[in-house]
């Protein structure tokens, strides 16, 4: 099996710039001018006519949701406060050394204290209420955004924050990767995965969530199936009907 090669900056970059661009093609489509400022800390990518937030997500694979290090987790009061999850990605952080070699001497030890606490997090999420709160935190700032939405084949689906996190939470299955080194957001197969990662120095220490894109879009359809066409590039689902078709959206 080959290992999978980390992406480049410039990759990173490539992406970020398409993410960019795909928002505000998303922005035009519902109205809102070309010089719209976006918040990407509060991931709110566009704000709308009626004020409200969506989080657009575009690729072709995998999303990542967050890719956090040390800081995050000690600053951030949401996930301090997250019933010990935000205390467990911290000590997966803090369980690899800064000095590579020191970690390459041992790499089975590191690797079972990453194990250790990957398991402490699964057990976590496997209870429904913390799964909300991780998911809606993650996802969408807590209630900072309002919508999720993807494009997908060329045109964007608007879904409103509940649902999909109703959706997620019902669907998906907590489990830990054979080697205990993940945990796995499964439906029939794993749609996503919450993991350590290294930069090659070590000081690059981060928490990564990344959830699969097609899969992603596949389950919101299926159970989310009252649909609105807004425009030609543009559908509404379940909630966001009501919730975005009001005030200056009118079909």
């Amino acid at each position: 099996m080959r290992k999978k090669r980390a992406m480049t900056s410039s990759k990173a970059s490539s992406v970020k710039k398409m993410g960019h661009l795909d928002a505000k093609e998303f922005a035009k489509l519902i109205g809102v001018s070309d010089d719209y400022k976006n918040d990407e800390k509060a991931k709110k990518d566009v704000v709308d006519l009626n004020g409200d937030s969506h989080s657009v997500k575009s690729g072709s694979s995998f999303w990542q949701i967050f890719l956090y290090g040390k800081n995050r987790f000690e600053n951030d009061v949401a996930f301090k406060a997250m019933n010990g999850i935000g205390e467990i990605m911290l000590n997966c952080i803090n369980s690899i050394p800064n000095d590579k070699n020191e970690y390459q001497k041992n790499k089975d030890f590191f690797k079972e204290k990453i194990a250790s606490q990957m398991i402490l997090l699964c057990n976590k999420l496997q209870e429904k209420y913390r799964l909300e709160a991780f998911l809606r935190k993650s996802i969408f700032e807590g209630s900072q955004v309002n919508y999720l939405t993807i494009k997908h084949n060329g045109s964007f689906h608007i879904f409103w924050h509940d649902d999909v996190i109703k959706t997620f939470v019902d669907n998906f299955k907590i489990e830990n990767s054979k080697g205990m080194q993940k945990v796995l957001l499964k439906l029939e197969n794993n749609c996503g995965e919450i993991e350590m990662r290294n930069g090659e120095d070590h000081h690059h220490k981060e928490m990564k969530f990344r959830l699969h894109k097609i899969k992603v879009v596949n389950l919101l359809q299926q159970e989310i199936k009252d649909f609105k066409i807004f425009n030609q590039s543009v559908a509404v689902y379940g909630m966001a009907i009501k919730k975005f078709l009001k005030n200056n959206y009118k079909i």
